[in-house]
């Protein structure tokens, strides 16, 4: 399942309503998402969509087109890295703190061909003071593993939501 654009900034809305500190997990999970997605345009311009999140998880999806080809005319790696890396920062930014990456390092295990849609399944492996291990699977919408993704994050300062209602 896809959600657009339009429907998480309608999640983001809502969640904002209730308020930042009566938040469960997941909606403070989604309603971060939200806010990240309004201002990723690297990843909605390369046709991402954020199909799910949750604390410490994030499913990614995008279909390789004839752009993101190499000279081999296979998907190039790059662009699974991209893939790879969103569902990392959604999965790491779900707890309403702001987190980059601080090293991140993938396997490809298979070529892709154009057309192929990828799904790129984040979660986290640890998780303690600034610092945080995820791992992220990307396969085909057939569950043909093509890579595997390993992200260090840091938390730097500021939330993605205001903590007033």
């Amino acid at each position: 399942m896809q959600i657009s654009s339009l429907l998480w900034e309608e999640i983001f809305l809502m969640k904002m309503r209730k308020g930042v500190a009566a938040m469960t997990p997941q909606e403070l999970a989604e309603a971060s998402a939200a806010a990240m997605w309004n201002d990723d345009s690297a990843s909605q311009r390369l046709g991402m969509a954020l199909d799910r999140v949750a604390p410490g998880e994030a499913v990614l999806s995008m279909t390789i087109t004839d752009q993101m080809t190499n000279g081999h005319g296979m998907c190039h790696g790059g662009y699974m890295f991209l893939l790879a890396d969103s569902a990392f920062a959604f999965a790491c930014n779900s707890y309403n703190q702001r987190v980059v990456a601080q090293a991140c390092a993938i396997s490809y295990l298979q070529p892709v061909e154009r057309g192929t849609r990828l799904v790129a399944h984040a979660r986290e492996i640890s998780r303690r003071g600034r610092s945080g291990i995820y791992d992220v699977r990307v396969s085909t919408e057939a569950g043909d593993v093509v890579a595997e993704f390993r992200g260090q994050s840091r938390v730097i300062p500021g939330t993605h939501l205001s903590e007033e209602k």
